[in-house]
């Protein structure tokens, strides 16, 4: 079975997380196969809109760890740096159906969504400190920017989880259904937006996110830098290390 499933209809790319037996965690091999359907629906003619989707129950538990530590993400041409150059450049519009948790990039990559529709069992978390590491994404400039410096402190610092009606409030989901409506609310919405007309809908996209787009891709830089470093250094073994072994991290001493 393969894990990231890419279908074309109508105008419409929907890529979706298919390994439901792992909680739609995420693997090098995976990052790589997302990477290429972002950056071959940015280049296709046919494809005017691009969705994102997972299963009712889980949107994405974000980094597969085992996988990770094998193969961590040492170079900026890392899959996953692929991944979120190609999202956050897309020229077309991009929604997303999240149901259940979303962790780590399965929240961070929603940040260069353009309209996003969640569940109502929807559960967001940013886990990076807690993992002895730092935002990615671009989501330490862009999460204060949406929710403002405190409630972005308390998302990042403490890593905990917050439900829809919270990701509502402060706008990073634009409406909450049911968990089984909200893949075909996704598409519903594509479909109206792939009858726009794409230029319009491009240049539209383009300005409201010229000013941003520079400092959006140098923040990418910066914290994939400082993720690389913090990899290597002792709290992330220790967390890394805890998880594995099922057990509580000790960050007493670091």
């Amino acid at each position: 079975m393969t894990d990231i499933l890419t279908h074309r209809e109508a105008g419409i790319s929907t890529i979706t997380f298919n390994r439901l037996d792992k909680k739609n965690s995420i693997t090098s091999a995976m990052y790589a196969a997302l990477a290429d359907a972002v950056e071959a629906a940015a280049q296709d003619p046919a494809t005017r809109v691009l969705v994102f989707q997972g299963h009712e129950t889980i949107f994405s538990a974000g980094n597969d760890i085992a996988d990770f530590l094998h193969n961590p993400p040492a170079e900026m041409d890392a899959p996953v740096f692929r991944f979120l150059r190609a999202i956050s450049t897309f020229p077309k519009p991009v929604v997303a159906a999240v149901c259940g948790p979303a962790v780590g990039i399965g929240t961070t990559m929603l940040l260069h969504c353009d309209l996003i529709y969640a569940g109502d069992n929807a559960a967001f978390s940013l886990p990076f400190v807690n993992l002895g590491l730092c935002p990615e994404a671009a989501s330490s400039l862009l999460v204060p920017q949406l929710m403002g410096y405190h409630r972005a402190a308390e998302a990042l610092l403490l890593g905990e989880p917050f439900m829809a009606e919270a990701a509502l409030e402060v706008g990073l989901v634009n409406r909450i259904v049911p968990p089984s409506e909200a893949n075909a609310l996704a598409q519903a919405v594509a479909r109206k937006l792939a009858a726009k007309p794409l230029a319009s809908l491009i240049e539209t996209k383009r300005l409201m996110k010229k000013l941003p787009a520079a400092a959006v891709q140098a923040q990418m830089n910066e914290e994939a830098a400082s993720f690389g470093r913090m990899l290597r250094e002792p709290a992330a073994r220790e967390a890394f290390g805890a998880f594995m072994q099922k057990r509580k991290p000790d960050f007493s001493q670091l």
